[in-house]
């Protein structure tokens, strides 16, 4: 199944879903709860559930292809910030193939495969709640419900909050970003945006990489 992140619902993930035209369930999280729950810090990420409900990989980079360079044509029609952050996102670091195979794997053999974590390893990937970080999600939390209420601009100083005690999350940043400006850019709101953010970084280390054991033909 998949799950959006979106706090704006229906009205923003709904018609990416519908353009997909997906054959399995597809909810939207307009509470960002599973960042609450599973440590989601940015979008796509994985989470294997088995057939018992017990978790025996944590969120990790999860992606299922390659996505296409955009054609000159295309660039051609978009906003020139937008074509900025597509040519920056040609640099991210994505590696979909290891990830497929070791799902594959786990499906045909369930708790036989090796890509299926015990409930030790998985407590030790999974990411712990330091008080900063559960402060970090009351503030976001309580930002999602002012700007729901009708107050964004009080919701701004809770989204900054968050950003401060959890600067690592993504899906903190760039959902507060959008609301300010669905391309994610430079607003009076915040003191940096996507663009600027990952050219800090370094699009390469956008994703850290899914620590994904030897196959099973080498083990």
């Amino acid at each position: 199944m998949t799950v959006a992140l979106d706090a704006a619902g229906a009205e923003a993930a709904g018609p990416w879903i519908d353009r997909a035209k997906p054959t399995l369930p597809s909810l939207i999280d307009s509470g960002h709860v599973l960042d609450e729950l599973l440590g989601i810090v940015n979008v796509p990420m994985g989470v294997w559930i088995d057939e018992h409900g017990l978790i025996v990989r944590p969120p990790e980079p999860a992606f299922p292809w390659r996505p296409r360079k955009p054609t000159d044509e295309l660039l051609a029609q978009l906003p020139p910030l937008l074509v900025e952050q597509m040519k920056e996102a040609q640099n991210i670091r994505i590696e979909p193939e290891p990830y497929l195979a070791a799902l594959r794997d786990w499906v045909a053999r369930g708790a036989d495969s090796p890509y299926a974590l015990g409930p030790e390893e998985v407590l030790q990937r999974s990411r712990p709640r330091s008080a900063e970080r559960s402060r970090a999600a009351a503030s976001f939390e309580l930002g999602q419900y002012l700007h729901r209420q009708g107050h964004p601009d009080d919701a701004v100083a809770w989204f900054r909050e968050a950003h401060r005690l959890q600067p690592e999350n993504w899906t903190y940043k760039r959902q507060a970003w959008s609301l300010a400006d669905p391309l994610q850019g430079p607003t009076e709101a915040y003191d940096s945006d996507f663009l600027t953010e990952i050219r800090a970084l370094g699009a390469e280390n956008f994703y850290a990489p899914a620590k994904l054991e030897d196959p099973p033909a080498t083990r």
